[in-house]
């Protein structure tokens, strides 16, 4: 049994009580959090822009994406730079995570598909969900959790 291909690293975070976490592939970096530079006009969850070695990186507020609650910053409010492939190009983002807890590997067989809960709801994000001792990680795409609006936001002012 082949054990490399069936297995792909990832990083944990919080949001709230929350456990999700993002192919390690896109995480370029994570920094302390730090206000952004307003953006007017942007989307509620559109924070701003952060200077990551001197490239403005849009950054946005996870939590208020997913219709929670607006991120309170806490000394461990972490922002993950991510380089995301969407649409034949990179879309360089901050997200803004409570914690960033770790970098843990899953396998194939341990990741089960998005529940069916019997109604229609925008789960086309959720790449999968793993059971944990302590509850679940809910693994996102964020291509596809941003829209093809949230994509072409840095580029369009009008």
């Amino acid at each position: 049994m082949e054990t490399t291909s069936l297995e792909a690293q990832f990083v944990t975070f919080s949001l709230g009580e929350e456990i999700f976490a993002v192919t390690v592939d896109v995480v370029r970096e994570i920094l302390d959090y730090a206000e952004a530079f307003k953006i007017p006009n942007g989307p509620d969850y559109l924070l701003g822009l952060r200077d990551v070695r001197g490239q403005g990186v849009p950054t946005i507020d996870l939590r208020l994406k997913l219709g929670m609650s607006r991120t309170v910053p806490t000394p461990h409010t972490r922002v993950l730079v991510l380089d995301i492939p969407i649409e034949g190009r990179i879309l360089t983002l901050g997200l803004v995570a409570d914690r960033v807890f770790e970098v843990t590997p899953f396998r194939q067989d341990q990741i089960e598909a998005a529940p069916d809960i019997g109604v229609r709801w925008r789960s086309n994000y959720i790449e999968g969900v793993v059971r944990r001792d302590s509850g679940f990680v809910v693994i996102i795409d964020l291509a596809q959790l941003l829209s093809h609006e949230d994509i072409s936001l840095p580029q369009s002012a009008a």
